[in-house]
């Protein structure tokens, strides 16, 4: 007896991902493309068969987030209620208008339908834009059997096993996003309306942007990125160099140079450094005190993740971490590497590695090193190691299909995609083997030390370009050897200041003081170049723009650390708490508003410390007549006639304030 057929229908995050999902599913054969409502939403249809039930498949596509949070239409506006009044207006999420065309898709083909696939990114966004057409398409039918496919590339074994292993989709980590959403909103817009309304026509700004549109934004992730690249300028203006002296001794002999460092490293006080290097003088006969040899290993990196990559583009290429991510994206979605968005550098047990590797062995820069790896008798091979995380979503960032370049890939394209494979081969590697000789001689009491290296086996670095193990090779030396020096100097030298914060410097940095997750750290860091917070030079070194730094300082000397990480990275701990269930969406949410709450009325208190900062830097606005006696759109007092909207000052055209009411 035939099993009756059902219909699917099929939902994936990018137009790409759908297509790319109907084409391995259906196996090109049988498959057909229809117009949907949006004209970039095309659905595909072709029959499958998910564990002995025939099915016949819609596939379709969203384009990102199908739903925005906002507020109701009375605190939408800037000028329409008190900024503290947004830590408890009501919000919803609806669909937007340019999306409407897509929504009116789903409902269509999901009231047709009996089951529910869901094909999003298996991350936590991805888990909420799931359950965003989850609503939609049960407003329409109820009856829907709901299922979720996990999968981890875009190719043929990840995406048929996904489909033969269907699971259901995760509440909570779809919570964990919701709870980001509202703090990030309420936060968000009440800050950026108070400082904005407040500086924006008080100075003149017009270097940053068109003066009457700037928005001085505030973000709860973005405020302590820009803290720490403020707090480094900091460091370095407040430098002042000292100097120091140190004695260096070099000995040259038939075999070479060898270069001794005095092990006391520097004196900042002269008369002692003079004093113990004229005892030097005096008897400069040096004695070998002690000859070390050792073999060295230098270990392949751990597997890739997210930050990973962000930092080795960035170091390696001077790559942005925007850019990373983009073309890090297009290259999954052509199936050439695995999902990038990844907290996890271990592989499990049950990955076919050498599948991977078998993969590289055509390619004519780096298919010898693959065939040296899979040959046993070479000994090449090692099992990775592991960094210590696992987002339990998704492996780290490997390549799953060969390519040796494509006609339509850009130079970005090469790169990021040399840079995965030859990682991939470097982590399944041996390392790198030296053997390093330490000699150390005394001369008048005082130590010195000179190092030497020989690489014996490059192993790992035979691949992985990136890295570097280099190093001299020592003189021949014997315990209770003595000599002369060749030359015996006292050099002075002054300490300098730490460097700029470079992109890899910066991700470090959000990474350590859990600022963001592996998906929104580049957008962050995108945001204070696009918002004149902060300037990136060709060297990938960021400096804070006045902008930034009047807006840190004017926090700071509040005395509040909102630029600081420790509240962020506490939300983004409670986040992860709701998404493991250890902690409720509505726990977290009151408990991260409730304080922020508080932060923002006494800032609001404190606004003065911002205009003083300001004034620091940027020249008051005569025509606005400034930000402390001109506060347009603050609140007043209740309206006396309808008593539901507050009165705010609102600027009428001869440039006089007035009361409105805001409902009016």
């Amino acid at each position: 007896m035939s099993v009756r057929p059902i219909r699917v229908l099929n939902v994936a995050e990018k137009p790409s991902v759908a297509k790319a999902v109907a084409g391995i599913l259906s196996r090109n054969q049988g498959l057909r493309v229809r117009e949907g409502r949006s004209r970039y939403n095309k659905i595909f249809e072709f029959s499958y068969v998910i564990n002995g039930q025939p099915c016949e498949m819609m596939m379709t596509s969203v384009i990102g987030h199908l739903m925005e949070l906002e507020f109701g239409d009375r605190y939408r506006k800037w000028n329409s209620c008190d900024p503290a009044d947004l830590y408890h207006a009501p919000v919803s999420k609806h669909v937007p208008e340019d999306k409407k065309d897509i929504k009116r898709t789903l409902e269509e083909e999901a009231r047709k339908c009996q089951w529910l696939v869901l094909w999003l990114d298996c991350d936590r966004e991805g888990e909420n834009i799931a359950f965003e057409v989850v609503e939609v398409c049960t407003g329409v039918n109820n009856r829907l059997d709901i299922w979720r496919a996990r999968f981890s590339a875009l190719i043929d074994r990840e995406i048929h096993y996904a489909a033969q292993n269907l699971a259901r989709p995760n509440q909570l980590f779809s919570d964990a996003v919701d709870v980001r959403q509202e703090i990030d909103l309420r936060i968000g817009a009440s800050f950026t309306r108070f400082q904005t309304m407040l500086l924006r026509d008080a100075f003149v700004l017009e270097y940053y942007a068109e003066d009457r549109n700037l928005v001085l934004s505030y973000g709860p992730c973005q405020f302590p990125t820009l803290g720490f690249i403020v707090e480094r300028y900091w460091e370095i203006q407040a430098h002042e160099p000292e100097e120091f002296w140190t004695i260096n001794c070099s000995h040259n002999s038939d075999e070479g140079t060898a270069a001794f460092s005095w092990m006391r490293g520097h004196l900042f006080d002269y008369t002692c450094a003079v004093i113990i290097y004229e005892m030097c003088v005096e008897e400069p006969t040096a004695t070998v005190t002690e000859v070390k040899k050792q073999e060295k290993l230098k270990y392949p990196p751990y597997p890739l993740s997210t930050i990973e990559l962000e930092k080795r583009a960035s170091r390696y290429f001077r790559m942005s971490s925007e850019q990373t991510m983009k073309v890090a994206e297009e290259l999954y979605q052509a199936g050439f590497i695995s999902y990038p968005r990844t907290e996890t550098d271990s592989f499990s047990p049950q990955t076919d590695l050498h599948a991977v590797v078998h993969d590289q062995q055509g390619h004519p820069v780096w298919g010898a090193y693959a065939q040296r790896l899979l040959d046993h008798n070479a000994g090449l091979w090692r099992n990775p190691g592991s960094g210590g995380h696992d987002d339990k979503a998704h492996p780290p960032i490997h390549p799953t299909k060969f390519s040796a370049g494509e006609s339509n890939w850009s130079q970005d394209h090469h790169k990021v995609y040399e840079l995965v494979v030859r990682h991939f081969l470097a982590c399944v590697s041996q390392p790198a083997v030296g053997a390093e000789t330490t000699v150390e001689i005394d001369i008048a009491g005082e130590g010195f030390s000179a190092s030497g290296r020989v690489i014996l086996s490059k192993n790992y670095l035979d691949v992985y370009r990136f890295e570097s193990w280099g190093g001299s090779l020592l003189p021949r030396y014997d315990v209770g050897q003595q000599f002369i020096p060749t030359a015996l100097t006292l050099d002075s030298g002054v300490t300098r200041p730490p460097a700029l914060l470079s992109e890899a410097d910066l991700l470090s940095c959000m990474d350590k003081a859990g600022i963001g997750t592996d998906a929104t750290m580049h957008d962050h860091i995108k945001k204070l170049l696009d918002r004149f917070y902060a300037t990136k030079d060709a060297n990938t070194r960021f400096s804070p723009t006045h902008l930034g730094e009047a807006l840190v300082l004017g926090y700071d000397d509040m005395g509040y650390e909102l630029w600081k990480p420790y509240l962020r990275a506490a939300m983004e701990s409670d986040m992860k708490a709701v998404s493991v269930g250890t902690k409720r969406k509505n726990e977290a949410l009151t408990a991260c508003l409730e304080q922020m709450k508080a932060c923002f009325l006494d800032a609001r208190l404190n606004k003065v410390k911002l205009l003083q900062a300001m004034e620091a830097f940027f020249e008051r606005n005569n025509r606005a007549g400034g930000g402390e006696q001109n506060q347009i759109g603050h609140v007043v007092r209740r309206c006396n006639l309808c008593q539901e909207s507050d009165m705010a000052l609102k600027r009428k055209p001869v440039m006089i304030q007035s009361l409105f009411c805001n409902l009016k």
